[in-house]
């Protein structure tokens, strides 16, 4: 009895949570534009009150997490199509075949015994566009596509539970050594529940098999080790978090102040940094070569500059440019704006890490997050998923707006909705929108907010 008066509400809106999931997982189309998004709202609305009334009970938070999660297992993806391209590779590597080196379109035109099973279904499902390009997920990933080919190389949805059983375990990961870094920073354990337990990380990565979780587990395990002084072990973990995802290669100028020869100077321990850099390459370049070949270069290279040069989507700073460049040129740009910001993004992340002085563990990660932040401000794409490193970044310091973002990145999937339905191009008021909220956020915590925050800043 003393129970249920302690834990009413929570189990209460607990049960409200799961039921909501099992709508969002399994009677849910994209397309319905009105239901993901009151969906999605009152998933957060529950969120948000379970973070306050069971906010001291870290056990039974991290239960209704998992179990969330578990909700999704024998659920299709419904907001995102990449996985079959997942299984594509992983079913291509198991048949001997290097994935880099095919575009699934050239096996489908050309007619004939298709290289893998369900070949079809799966190129049919990933669509048209992400057929006729050359994968570009790094081995490690492609590791997760190969042991979901081996327990399940006949079904979609066997290898989808392959997958998703994956990105569960790595989010587990997340949440022990998160734990463990925040208590190390003196911050309350209890910081990690704004991603373990967040509808946006729960939907996006575990619902929609995004491998995000994959690499952020190894980046915070990274961290963590990198905080506790086994630098050597983080420099080998951090580079198997970037053969999952390139994202962490954005912050490897940032530890370049990390390694000093005492703790009151400013002279750079050149000898440790040079072996933290040749540890994380040598680990990545190792990994990267079973798949090794010229044409592998050629086509990796091509395939990652079609982010800079010809994928567009939920931009906002690019959107402001191309419109610009439109009234003087009269029409797209975006293979010279696209390089000019690319080489702003990386002028800046040097500038922070020249200006990073300071070698506290909490300090990197707030620059990181800035570095991050200034990477999706300035991209000419930028997918929902890819707030998640962002949001996990946020839960070791003071801001929020990454959480803020994390709500309101759901406008994004209403990019189309136009009532001619012809035209196929992004509604920039929505788009407009999201950046507004997320902008005035940013804007507010770094600039306006009290010198609390600013002590933070990176210096």
């Amino acid at each position: 009895m003393q129970f249920w008066k302690l834990y009413k509400v929570p189990l209460l809106l607990t049960c409200v949570s799961f039921f909501l999931y099992g709508l969002f997982a399994y009677d849910l189309v994209r397309t319905d534009y009105t239901k993901l998004i009151v969906l999605y709202s009152l998933l957060w609305v529950v969120f948000l009150l379970l973070l306050k009334y069971a906010k001291n009970n870290i056990k039974f938070l991290s239960i209704v997490a998992f179990i969330s999660r578990a909700i999704f297992i024998l659920a299709i993806p419904n907001l995102s199509q990449d996985f079959y391209r997942f299984i594509w590779d992983g079913r291509m590597i198991l048949e001997g075949l290097n994935p880099y080196l095919y575009l699934p379109q050239s096996f489908i035109e050309a007619g004939g015994e298709l290289p893998v099973a369900e070949a079809e279904a799966l190129y049919a499902g990933m669509g048209e566009l992400n057929g006729s390009h050359y994968t570009n997920y790094p081995p490690i990933n492609q590791l997760c596509f190969v042991i979901a080919g081996l327990f399940s190389g006949h079904t979609i949805l066997g290898a989808a539970i392959v997958l998703r059983l994956l990105i569960i375990a790595a989010d587990f990961g997340t949440l022990v050594f998160g734990k463990r870094l925040l208590k190390h920073l003196n911050l309350s354990e209890k910081n990690i529940f704004w991603y373990i337990l967040n509808p946006f990380i729960i939907i996006e990565l575990t619902g929609n098999l995004h491998f995000e979780a994959v690499m952020i587990f190894f980046l915070v395990w990274s961290l963590y080790l990198l905080h506790i002084g086994k630098w050597k072990w983080a420099a080998v973990v951090f580079a198997i978090s970037i053969s999952v995802k390139l994202i962490p290669l954005l912050f490897l100028p940032l530890y370049l102040f990390w390694f000093k020869k005492t703790s009151n100077t400013r002279s750079i321990d050149f000898k440790k940094l040079l072996s933290f850099y040749i540890i994380v390459g040598s680990i990545t370049l190792v990994l990267f070569a079973p798949f090794f070949s010229l044409e592998f270069v050629n086509n990796y290279a091509q395939t990652v500059g079609l982010w800079f040069q010809n994928f567009e989507f939920n931009a906002s700073v690019y959107y402001v440019a191309r419109e610009i460049g439109y009234l003087f040129r009269g029409y797209n740009e975006i293979a010279v704006i696209g390089k000019v910001l690319a080489i702003l993004v990386f002028l800046i992340v040097i500038g922070l890490a020249f200006f990073r002085r300071k070698t506290e563990t909490q300090h990197l990660i707030i620059t990181m997050l800035f570095a991050f932040t200034i990477y999706l401000f300035l991209s000419t794409t930028v997918h929902p998923w890819y707030i998640a490193t962002l949001l996990i970044l946020s839960v070791f310091t003071n801001y929020k707006f990454p959480l803020v973002w994390s709500f309101v990145i759901i406008l994004s999937y209403l990019a189309y909705i136009h009532l001619n339905k012809a035209d196929k191009s992004e509604n920039l008021w929505i788009i407009a929108l999201e950046y507004i909220v997320v902008y005035s956020v940013f804007i507010w915590e770094v600039f306006i907010k009290k010198p609390t925050q600013k002590e933070l800043a990176p210096s």
